[in-house]
């Protein structure tokens, strides 16, 4: 965490005035974590090492499982009520993405004063308080500048014993994105959100990924250009019934296809294959899990 979270304010070190890149205006680095919120988290669990991720940490206070693979982190929250006192969904759902920045706090001030809202956090004791706003249907984005030597891991969650704290990435599994749906004609809206938060930059609609091409893609800047990753926005089709906007499904990047398909069906996982939607060399998708728990992987070279 950055000085905002462990000291008080007359103890803190001024805010960094700018950062040297206006392509990147808030130093971004990829994802820390995903979260999913559940009821049902011994079920999620099954589904997440089906994928590839192993569970390697408790959280100190809370119902909070942390589960890993290469450099991905997948947070399982399953604590009764959250900060709004609102009860777990049934269905597993994307309720948080943290983003690694170069400095948390100055971040968080660069996205407030462009508008972004922020959400109020009440930690417990030895936890860390890590500023946040809102996303899309009610999701958070962290803001983490601590993920290398010291990560905000080692202060809020205790390693599992005998579990290997860093398995390795099946078949080069890495973070490739994350999709976002959202309503009708609301595209250039989150076009803009993102644009003018995060300095994400649109990607023509000549320029696809994977097999499920529909929407718009946005490339977000990292300071290590491995840790770029998508956003994709879907509208919904105009006679859908359902418009709401949620975070959707992970994009999980990998260099061969075919290879991980086969890896994660060794593991049990299961893939659509239909006549619109089919593993082949440029993607495949899982098929959906526990009403709403979808994978969709995508041709990409970098490695976990």
């Amino acid at each position: 965490m950055s000085d905002l979270l462990l000291q008080p304010e007359h103890a803190r070190e001024p805010l960094q005035d700018s950062f040297s890149d206006a392509s990147n205006p808030i130093g971004l680095d990829g994802i820390e974590f995903i979260e999913y919120a559940t009821a049902k988290p011994q079920a999620l669990g099954q589904v997440l090492e089906m994928m590839g991720f192993r569970p390697v940490a408790r959280h100190r206070s809370r119902e909070v499982l942390l589960y890993r693979q290469g450099g991905m982190n997948i947070v399982v929250n399953a604590h009764p009520l959250d900060d709004e006192g609102t009860p777990l969904p049934e269905a597993p759902r994307i309720a948080a993405v943290a983003v690694r920045v170069r400095d948390a706090r100055a971040a968080y001030q660069y996205v407030l004063e462009r508008g972004a809202w922020e959400v109020p956090t009440h930690p417990a004791a030895m936890e860390l308080n890590i500023p946040a706003i809102h996303g899309v249907g009610g999701s958070r984005i962290f803001f983490v500048d601590r993920y290398r030597e010291f990560s905000i891991y080692d202060v809020d969650f205790v390693p599992i014993p005998t579990v290997d704290p860093k398995p390795p990435a099946v078949a080069g599994i890495h973070f490739f994105g994350v999709v976002q749906y959202i309503g009708s004609g609301r595209s250039y809206d989150w076009i803009e959100f993102y644009s003018e938060l995060f300095g994400t930059a649109l990607i023509p609609d000549e320029q696809r990924f994977g097999i499920m091409p529909a929407g718009k893609l946005l490339r977000a800047p990292a300071l290590q250009p491995e840790n770029r990753f998508m956003l994709q926005l879907i509208e919904p089709d105009p006679l859908a019934r359902d418009n709401s906007e949620r975070l959707q499904r992970i994009g999980l990047g990998v260099p061969d296809v075919l290879a991980a398909v086969r890896a994660l069906r060794a593991l049990g996982m299961e893939f659509v294959e239909s006549p619109h939607a089919h593993t082949e060399q440029r993607g495949a998708i899982t098929k959906t899990f526990l009403g709403s728990v979808v994978f969709e992987l995508v041709h990409s070279e970098q490695q976990a």
